[in-house]
């Protein structure tokens, strides 16, 4: 803690923060001034601290990354500088894709703190409406707009070699991150590993027969280099459909921390992956009057419009 206080770092709570705005007019201006505010800790993630501060005529989010896993406790530690490349994947997302992408009104770097735009009600977390079975009939327009988008303007298809290679040197320090996803998504779950959980005892030969295939941590392996070695694109980095919040008519894209120069198809894979996950997880959820498959129907619109998109894109 004491090295962290020599950087000028320090957890905010609810009263702190009040102070900080007050103090910060990039955030005080977004409030409307020097009034009250009502603020509100909303973080359901696994990692930051998260804050909607409301004053009497506006709304922000205020994200504050601590140095360790927040779900877990201080016996993980984690980098605060996730926040930087949080913030600075917003900025660039945001300026390619500004409808689907949250405004980023200020970063301070040293307290690992970002305030952002408020994503009003009735957006919600798309994983939540997918169990709802609410219907979204916009998300794979818009979520092929977002990709193409992203992936298409800051890849080597539309820069030159010296942009890319500075964009990929500049996010080669978000390493940390990287290395998280190597082993929660391309190693733990082929190994005993305390943090795996699964339905025990009811599948605990499934689990064992995931470890025991060889054929399969091969072609896991194989991804997981092409991970590690393709910095192709500026990828959001953990594109689940927790990251996504949605109306019907509206898609916003948020929490980009694992942001880096990764293979484009990570964050296709993951957008479509948890689709998948969500339609066959409808059978404790749907009925016959509504079966859920229109988690499956996504998936060939989303290709079509993303193809269609990327291959049309103009320069800016």
């Amino acid at each position: 803690m004491a090295a962290e206080a020599e950087q000028g770092f320090r957890p905010l709570d609810e009263a702190s923060l009040v102070a900080y705005i007050k103090a910060t007019p990039a955030l005080a201006s977004r409030l409307g001034g020097g009034g009250s505010v009502e603020i509100k800790e909303v973080g359901d993630g696994n990692l930051n601290f998260v804050y909607i501060v409301k004053s009497s005529s506006a709304a922000i989010v205020v994200k504050q990354a601590l140095p360790y896993v927040r779900c877990v406790g201080d016996s993980w530690p984690m980098t605060r500088e996730r926040a930087y490349f949080e913030a600075s994947t917003l900025r660039e997302h945001g300026r390619l894709c500004p409808e689907h992408t949250p405004e980023v009104y200020h970063f301070d770097r040293a307290m690992s703190l970002m305030g952002m735009r408020y994503i009003e009600p009735p957006h919600i977390i798309l994983r939540k409406g997918l169990i709802a079975g609410v219907e979204y009939p916009l998300l794979a327009d818009h979520m092929s707009n977002y990709m193409a988008k992203t992936l298409f303007f800051t890849s080597l298809l539309y820069n030159n070699t010296t942009d890319h290679k500075k964009g990929v040197a500049e996010y080669c320090a978000n390493e940390e991150m990287c290395r998280l996803t190597e082993q929660v998504v391309f190693s733990d779950p082929y190994r005993v590993s305390k943090f795996n959980r699964w339905t025990s005892p009811y599948l605990d030969k499934d689990a064992e027969a995931v470890r025991e295939d060889d054929e399969l941590k091969l072609e896991i392996a194989e991804l997981k280099s092409m991970f590690i070695e393709r910095a192709r694109a500026l990828i959001h980095g953990d594109l689940h459909t927790g990251s996504i919040m949605v109306t019907p008519d509206s898609t916003q894209v948020i929490d980009p921390e694992f942001g880096f120069y990764g293979p484009m198809g990570f964050d296709i894979g993951a957008f479509l992956g948890n689709l998948i996950l969500a339609y066959y997880a409808q059978n404790g959820h749907a009925d016959q009057a509504n079966d859920r498959k229109v988690c499956m129907n996504l998936l060939p619109f989303f290709f079509s419009k993303k193809s269609v998109t990327f291959l049309f894109l103009q320069p800016l």
